[in-house]
């Protein structure tokens, strides 16, 4: 693409055009951004539902993708819960447990002997983390006997947690959690909701069988914006149209300033409606003589086809599918009048 500064324009007129652009691809994002899918975040605890958001958008319906995991979760619902908030720290004291889990008994962790509510609380207290499989002995919080770990205690009959997994050892409300084998964790159900997709090696709703992209052990790759890890993560994780996931909070920081997947930069959302409105905006503003005549090829990010199309500062659409998700592809720029 040529550089701005090459085109002659008014500063007024290219600060318009700025403006409308800007306040288009809003608009755009504002009402298709709800339209993509979310994935649920590991384990679910402390949440409310399969399918809270760890911050829900303010605009459109969310198709959720869930897949809620059982392991490190904390706050509220989706995949992983967020924060816990203000008016929920009004409400008073908190039942049996820790920001993280309702429970009734502390983990005895394997690797240093030390007693923990959570692996979460236990992992943000030392250097080393807690492996929740291993764990087999808890302390209840009521007659403090260290026990063989179990959904209730031996001697005083306290309960340790509505669920309570033998394998991964969480302990929490009920939230209709169940255990998935393929994915190795404990996701929030009900279980006869989702589905595991074998390619993907992650849960899905069941309304999205056969009808999502797989990407290979999509859910077992960092988030791409903060590269943390998504499988186990407590923030609930989005699910991109080209199938590549983020984190719903790095999703919404990510629209702020741009619309493609940082991965592959196929859009990450419908822009149907923006492309139309910079159809207009491109037939409203005409290019000076020096550059009305002159084309360039280009490859488009979301349909990969390539094109040889009249430069535009605007955009340049692609002639395949109709996007302005484009590159210029390195051919030379030609002049219609000398062809």
């Amino acid at each position: 693409m040529f550089p701005r500064t090459q085109v002659k324009q008014a500063p007024e007129a290219r600060e318009r055009q700025a403006a409308r652009g800007r306040q288009s691809f809003r608009d755009a994002a504002s009402g298709e951004a709800g339209r993509s899918q979310d994935a649920r975040g590991e384990d679910g605890s402390g949440g409310d539902g399969a399918l809270t958001s760890a911050r829900r958008a303010e605009t459109g319906s969310v198709r959720h993708v869930t897949a809620a995991i059982c392991g490190p979760a904390a706050r509220s619902g989706g995949w992983w819960p967020p924060a816990l908030g203000m008016a929920e720290a009004a409400r008073g004291p908190r039942p049996p447990g820790c920001e993280h889990y309702d429970r009734g008994c502390r983990l005895k962790a394997p690797c240093c002997d030390k007693l923990y509510t959570c692996r979460l609380c236990h992992d943000n207290n030392e250097d080393h983390q807690l492996d929740r499989f291993k764990v087999q002995e808890v302390q209840c919080i009521n007659c403090k006997k260290i026990q063989r770990a179990q959904q209730s205690c031996e001697d005083c009959s306290t309960l340790f947690g509505e669920y309570y997994c033998s394998i991964c050892h969480l302990f929490d409300k009920d939230k209709k959690q169940y255990h998935c084998e393929n994915c190795g964790i404990c996701r929030i159900g009900p279980k006869e909701d989702f589905f595991h997709c074998l390619k993907c090696n992650l849960c899905l709703a069941v309304n999205l069988q056969g009808k999502h992209k797989c990407i290979e052990n999509v859910s077992r790759q960092n988030c791409p914006i903060c590269l943390e890890d998504i499988h186990t993560s407590r923030v609930v994780a989005h699910v991109l149209p080209c199938g590549h996931l983020l984190h719903r909070t790095c999703y919404e920081q990510m629209l702020k300033g741009g619309y493609r997947c940082p991965l592959c930069m196929h859009s990450a959302l419908d822009m149907t409606r923006y492309w139309r409105q910079l159809d207009n905006e491109v037939a409203q503003t005409p290019m000076p003589s020096e550059y009305q005549n002159v084309t360039v090829d280009i490859l488009c990010n979301d349909c990969n086809g390539r094109s040889t199309v009249q430069f535009h500062i605007l955009g340049m659409k692609c002639q395949i599918c109709n996007s302005y998700n484009t590159a210029q592809a390195g051919g030379r720029r030609i002049s219609l009048d000398q062809q």
